[in-house]
């Protein structure tokens, strides 16, 4: 069976499932059938862009609409209001110059920023003063910065030592995804991932393991993967392809037999030195002949 790749894990993000998810509520009578709904354009908005709430199902007959900042119609909270028949737009207490309204009641939000996540309230009344309420849910991501790993040790010897990898990284609300040799890493049962994939460990590290590792970070708007970094795995044989105890003995036989050769080397000096001595004893011993003295002569002077 083949390994599992290592999956993404996604941390906590405010707004999950759908970006913007409407949920109607109606205010005296219905005005139609076809329910009133919002469309976020882009489904993922990055902080930064334009995102235009698209409104569907706008009922006839309309007198004006208003948009609000939150999950409910506040005066305090209005961002503009819209009377159609004077083709005229009033600036609410949260207008800030970024937003344009649109005949068809849809509302554009002009680079976004993280301060604009949140709950958006639509009121359109008809001119029997009836009216119909849609609020929906907003999130903007600001774009990841390229995270960096940490090793407990990028030189190792296989089936000894344990390799950590740490992510790093300070965005939150994102997903964690490891690569070696820039493709989903596969989990071995050697590998453990950290409950939100910050950390992997390699535990014992083989041959195998060794090469070029990446994390990513992602969002819904953005992704970035960090620098390679490079695990060196070794043998516990040398390159010799001896074992180290063998390499031991080799090396303290050599040591014994320099130390033997050295021992006999002096034995031989000693031994040399003493003869030589022996002979200039001998030497000074020996009588001296005379002048015209040969050897024999009886009468040999000292």
């Amino acid at each position: 069976m083949e390994p599992p790749s290592a999956p993404p894990h996604r941390g906590h993000i405010p707004c999950q499932g759908l970006l913007l998810a409407v949920s109607l509520s109606t205010f005296w009578n219905t005005l139609t059938t076809a329910q009133l709904t919002i469309e976020s354009v882009p489904t993922n908005a990055a902080e930064g862009k334009d995102v235009l709430l698209l409104v569907h199902n706008l009922p006839g007959n309309l007198a004006a609409y208003g948009w609000y900042k939150g999950d409910r119609v506040d005066p305090d909270q209005q961002i503009a209001l819209h009377v159609i028949e004077r083709l005229e737009i009033i600036p609410g207490p949260l207008y800030s110059g970024r937003e344009r309204m649109y005949p068809n009641g849809s509302l554009l939000l002009q680079k976004v920023t993280q301060e604009d996540t949140g709950y958006y309230t639509l009121q359109v009344i008809n001119k029997n003063f009836h009216s119909e309420v849609g609020t929906g849910q907003l999130c903007i991501y600001k774009p990841v910065a390229q995270p960096s790993i940490q090793a407990s040790n990028i030189t190792v010897t296989e089936q000894k030592d344990v390799v950590v990898l740490t992510c790093l990284t300070n965005d939150t609300g994102i997903s964690i995804q490891w690569f070696f040799y820039n493709q989903s890493l596969r989990l071995t049962e050697r590998m453990k991932l950290s409950h939100e994939n910050h950390t992997l460990t390699i535990d014992p590290i083989t041959r195998e393991d060794a090469g070029d590792y990446q994390c990513e970070v992602s969002n819904p708007v953005t992704s970035i993967k960090s620098d390679f970094i490079t695990l060196a795995v070794s043998s516990e044989k040398n390159t010799t392809g001896l074992p180290v105890r063998a390499i031991a003995c080799i090396v303290i036989g050599v040591l014994v037999g320099v130390v033997l050769v050295a021992a006999l080397g002096y034995f031989l000096f000693l031994t040399r030195t003493s003869r030589y001595d022996g002979i200039s004893h001998t030497l000074l011993l020996s009588p001296r002949l005379t002048p015209g003295q040969e050897e024999g002569d009886p009468f040999l002077r000292f």
